[in-house]
């Protein structure tokens, strides 16, 4: 098999898990978002630990453990995908996987927006509208509802600041997720200790199904973002670009027709204007790519 079809077969499973995670995520609805976060990053830390011995690169990881700077920056990207993943958790626990969806389907506007504004990066004239589309999208939403779309607004942010920051993470993909998932570890060991104090915890004082529900957490984490960590090495970005609707697709249309979230006229308008942003930027995208392989082979 080539490289870049094992990138697709590892990236196209890494958004398939994504995309079927909030069925396992509706089966711990009965417990507290942050505890299952806990559970998220204690069970990742041995799976992403044996894959490091794998590939033979913990002395990467020593590295950054003594390298102030790095691990300033890997807390900031810790702190930012663990709002990601409780919001992630919570919202689907309540009812609310259509905001989720609309959240990841907004991000990758939301991060041709952040290279416009930290990164200097020139906008062309489709990326503006449909970033003008999305933001019609919000503005709708926000005043049919009385209130901003919080759930889709964190989730597009903080994972779009996540990867802004995570570009500037000089060390792996890999070894990145296996140094925020062990600077999480200190606060999630506190939490869970307090939870068994309380006599709260659904690990050590729960049922056998609430356990092997918690200890599934860690590969339902760990696995997906390890394949698309391969997947985006061999692969294209465009193709990556493409792939990223996949998810949030899956997760909209369980919603609507297997979880039976309500779904309003107000809120097809506004997918339908996110649609049709993500048609142009994708549309755009692609014309760049080719223009530059053009260019390429001139």
């Amino acid at each position: 098999m080539s490289d870049g079809k094992k990138g697709f077969v590892f990236a196209l499973s890494a958004y398939l898990l994504w995309g079927v995670l909030p069925f396992y995520l509706k089966t711990v609805a009965h417990m507290p978002a942050l505890e299952v976060v806990a559970h998220r990053v204690i069970w990742s830390v041995p799976i992403a630990g044996a894959l490091l011995w794998w590939l033979g690169l913990f002395g990467d990881l020593k590295v950054a453990l003594t390298t102030p700077r790095m691990l300033a920056m890997a807390v900031l990207t810790a702190s930012l995908i663990t709002l990601n993943w409780g919001t992630y958790v919570w919202a689907i626990g309540s009812g609310h996987a259509i905001d989720t969806a609309l959240g990841y389907y907004i991000n990758p506007l939301v991060n041709v927006v952040l290279g416009g504004i930290f990164l200097s990066e020139r906008l062309s004239k489709p990326q503006i509208l449909a970033v003008a589309l999305a933001a019609s999208a919000v503005i709708l939403l926000t005043v049919s509802s009385g209130g901003l779309p919080w759930v889709s607004l964190v989730l597009a942010f903080s994972f779009g600041f996540y990867g802004f920051f995570r570009k500037t993470l000089p060390i792996g993909p890999t070894q990145g997720f296996m140094l925020e998932v062990l600077l999480l570890s200190v606060p999630a060991l506190g939490y869970i200790f307090w939870t068994v104090s309380q006599g709260t915890s659904h690990f050590f004082n729960g049922n056998a199904h609430d356990i092997a529900l918690l200890l599934f957490a860690g590969p339902a984490t760990a696995v997906p973002l390890i394949l698309y960590a391969f997947g985006a090495k061999l692969l294209r970005y465009t193709t990556i670009g493409l792939m990223q609707y996949i998810a949030p697709t899956i997760v909209f249309l369980s919603a609507i027709f297997i979880f039976g979230e309500p779904f309003s006229h107000i809120q097809f308008i506004a997918f339908a204007l996110i649609w049709s942003a993500l048609a142009i930027y994708t549309w755009s995208m692609l014309n760049e790519a080719r223009k530059a392989r053009s260019v390429e082979t001139a």
